[in-house]
């Protein structure tokens, strides 16, 4: 399954914006590890991509507080590959370099890995199952949580890792919150995301049929108040075709930079 799974749907992500005490060393992770390229940088910020597409910007402030695991925040963000083979090729990529990988999940939908980056902001590289694997007899999207056979996936490598190919995209972003009724109610209500799932704690919203685009969760951060300044997630951008940027901007009094209820930064931007 390609990614053009999110990039038919009349919203998607598009650039994650983190607060770093340390650039050099997480912007050196995110090429290393990930394999992304920099596309601009200087003493203030540097932003990384695939292809020419910018996928994260990361915002020197050596001074900032560093965010602890129990704030509303960022759970991980996803970058989702464009085939199975680039997955696996990852994967090789990985254990070569012995990157510490803090999980590997089969989600029916998906085939994932998890890891963080130096600053313990959570990443999850993963690939699309073809559609027709999401649903359940009765239509609906299913999401597990099953052991990934890693031995199968490395099997399917192709070549070398030769860094993330064009067509990498964010295909969602996975948020901690402190109450999933009020997630829901900004997420879905505000911002028109349907929810695609719910687990115990946590909800899923996606656009265009894709299994999501957001999630939030409380399994960290139940009862989490009002962010405050402090490194890892500063912003996410949520790319909307024009139809659906008029309906979310009608909801908020043409706003297109918006807060969601623990002060984490929603920019709007019209996907062109």
């Amino acid at each position: 399954m390609s990614n053009a799974s999110t990039a038919s749907a009349p919203m998607e992500i598009g650039r994650v914006t983190l607060t770093v005490n340390n650039l050099d060393r997480t912007a050196d992770f995110y090429t290393r590890a990930l394999g992304l390229t920099k596309l601009s940088a200087d003493n203030a910020q540097t932003t990384l991509g695939a292809g020419d597409k910018a996928l994260v910007t990361l915002i020197a402030d050596p001074q900032a507080r560093s965010r602890s695991p129990r704030e509303a925040g960022l759970f991980h963000t996803a970058f989702l590959l464009p085939d199975r083979a680039a997955l696996a090729r990852w994967l090789h990529h990985a254990a070569a370099t012995r990157l510490p990988l803090q999980g590997a999940s089969d989600h029916k939908v998906s085939e994932a890995i998890y890891l963080a980056d130096p600053e313990g902001n959570g990443i999850e590289i993963y690939v699309d199952r073809p559609r027709p694997h999401w649903t359940g007899p009765d239509g609906k999207i299913q999401m597990t949580t099953d052991p990934l056979d890693l031995d199968a996936l490395a099997a399917a490598a192709d070549a070398p890792w030769s860094g993330a190919p064009e067509g990498t995209v964010v295909g969602h972003v996975h948020l901690q919150v402190g109450d999933v009724a009020q997630a829901q109610a900004f997420y879905s209500g505000t911002l028109g995301f349907p929810v695609t799932a719910h687990y115990p704690g946590a909800a899923f919203y996606g656009a265009g049929g894709y299994h999501h685009h957001l999630a939030t969760n409380v399994w960290n951060s139940r009862g989490a108040g009002p962010r405050t300044p402090s490194t890892g997630l500063t912003s996410v951008e949520i790319r909307a075709d024009s139809a659906a940027l008029s309906a979310i901007t009608t909801q908020t009094n043409g706003k297109t930079t918006l807060s969601d209820p623990w002060g984490t930064q929603i920019t709007l931007t019209e996907k062109r």
